[in-house]
């Protein structure tokens, strides 16, 4: 077997490029691309739902149920799409930049403290561009003065 490296080369010409139609002849050169960007992010975050977020199989025979199941996935991919572009990164980033925060427990007779591990920069920064404000260093105290 021979490789035709001049049809390589001049193949190589297009790596990268997608070939996109439309039907609309109203719709722009740029917001028709624009849509399929778009559309191949959306695709992507189902895929995420299923593997990523790990939304197993779920057979629900009540329509009342099936209806509130399709509303979460929406809603999960709507939250999804909502912080990566507030913080222009992928959900994957995202998720790799949080994974490092721990809560950890000290519990005593009088109650459990619950301590979030220090935020990194790039952690503070996320929750800046997501315009959420930081989780607290303390998310809870037990009331010393009883008792």
């Amino acid at each position: 077997m021979r490789l035709n490296k001049a049809k390589i080369r001049q193949e190589e010409f297009y790596d990268g490029k997608f070939l996109i139609s439309t039907s609309d002849d109203s719709i722009s050169a740029e917001d028709a691309v624009k849509g399929y960007k778009q559309l191949f992010k959306i695709e992507r975050v189902f895929r995420d739902l299923k593997h990523v977020i790990d939304i197993r199989p779920v057979y629900h025979h009540l329509k009342e149920r099936i209806q509130a199941h399709v509303l979460l996935c929406w809603l999960t991919m709507l939250l999804i799409r909502v912080a990566e572009n507030e913080a222009d990164k992928t959900w994957f980033e995202i998720k790799k930049i949080l994974s490092s925060l721990k809560v950890g427990i000290l519990k005593s007779s009088k109650g459990k403290v619950f301590q979030l591990s220090p935020l990194k920069p790039e952690q503070k920064k996320l929750f800046s561009d997501l315009k959420t404000p930081a989780p607290k260093r303390f998310l809870e105290f037990p009331d010393f003065k009883k008792g």
